[in-house]
């Protein structure tokens, strides 16, 4: 099986600041990581050519650096990586990097062979749309499973798989053809610690690096800026809270004691809270 996956180089969400000027967020100094819902697709994903063999290519798109989360990745156990860059792909929004995305996978499946499944992270930390993945598949044609929690079955041979796919009110259980894209939930799996071997070779290995050309993108306008129609008003850090956590109650206090304490604290906060539910008839 050849399997591709997605990943995206994310600044650390626990360190981003935003410029109180300019309302941008400032990355000046801001470490960078894999983004951490790209890590569940990327494990199922080694976990996937670990039981029916082929080989996992992982894919980016991002300035120079992120080669360094395509290095990070082959520590895991990936085969390969391949970087796309180039000024053009500057300011991209989601549609824009579905695109670019798209024509890099179609140019890895033409060197390659096309893939059985590609994954993608549910969403990003730095921009939570989960749109990327979905319009990956609209552009190749792809049946699409996203929000999966477990890959039930595996057939290469009939060309199928079975997932459980997390909906509202339950669990959905979907089987259909490949090639596929899947995008997977969070707690689904757990990374696994890169071998001694694999980190070596990530070491040495080499990144496989595309500008859009490389990539066969022909019509630039689709791509960077000029290709996004997304625009970002204003962006802003939350206000920091002021309020300091409060001890209620005592070690040994009762259930129904404790839940008496929390309310007769949250009426004495918030006496409007008390005077509507007594409007309502709810204390009696």
């Amino acid at each position: 099986m050849h399997i591709v996956v997605c990943i995206k180089q994310v600044p650390d969400s626990a360190q981003i600041r935003v410029h109180p000027v300019t309302n941008t967020i400032m990355r000046q100094g801001v470490p960078t990581i894999i983004n951490p819902y790209d890590l569940f697709s990327l494990e199922e994903a080694l976990r996937m050519r670990d039981t029916h063999g082929g080989e996992v290519t992982v894919l980016t798109m991002g300035p120079p650096m992120a080669s360094d989360s395509l290095r990070k990745a082959l520590t895991y156990g990936a085969d390969r990586g391949v970087l796309l860059t180039d000024r053009y792909f500057a300011g991209s929004d989601t549609l824009a990097t579905s695109f670019a995305l798209s024509a890099a996978i179609e140019k890895i499946g033409a060197l390659l062979g096309k893939p059985d499944v590609i994954f993608a992270g549910k969403q990003t930390i730095d921009g939570d749309t989960a749109q990327v993945g979905p319009g990956i598949a609209k552009r190749l044609g792809l049946l699409q499973l996203t929000y999966v929690a477990r890959i039930g079955s595996v057939d290469p041979d009939a060309a199928e798989i079975t997932v459980e796919r997390r909906a509202e009110g339950g669990t959905q259980v979907l089987k259909t053809r490949l090639p596929c894209l899947i995008t997977m939930l969070e707690g689904s799996n757990e990374i696994r610690r890169g071998t001694i071997d694999d980190a070596l070779r990530a070491a040495r290995a080499e990144i496989v690096t595309w500008n859009a050309a490389d990539a066969g993108i022909e019509d630039l306008l689709k791509c960077g800026l000029r290709g996004s129609p997304t625009v970002v008003k204003r962006v802003f850090a939350p206000t920091a809270r002021q309020d300091k956590a409060v001890l209620i109650g005592e070690p040994g206090d009762l259930p129904r004691d404790l839940a008496d304490k929390l309310i007769a604290d949250l009426f004495s906060r918030k006496p409007a809270i008390e005077a509507a539910l007594a409007a309502e008839n709810c204390l009696a």
